[in-house]
C-alpha cells in the first residue's frame, strides 16, 4: 500500500504542477481566440491546488504509517 500511495501521490503533484503552470493556455498573445477566460482559468488552478494537496496527503500518509 505504501508504494502504490507514494506513486499515486507523486503523479498527483506531479499533474496539479503542470495544471497550474498550464492554466492560462495562451501563446503570448499571438492566438488570444484560443486562450481560457479567467473563470475557466482560475477553475483549472483550483483543480490543480486540489490535486496538489491530494498528492501531498498521499505521500504523507505512505510515510508516516
Amino acid at each position: 500500500m505504501k508504494t502504490f500511495l507514494r506513486v499515486f501521490g507523486g503523479l498527483a503533484v506531479a499533474i496539479g504542477l503542470l495544471s497550474i503552470m498550464g492554466s492560462a493556455n495562451d501563446c503570448d498573445g499571438k492566438c488570444m481566440e484560443y486562450a481560457n477566460d479567467i473563470p475557466t482559468m482560475l477553475m483549472v488552478i483550483g483543480y490543480g491546488l486540489v490535486a496538489m494537496l491530494g498528492g501531498a496527503a498521499c505521500l504523507y500518509a505512505a510515510e508516516r504509517f
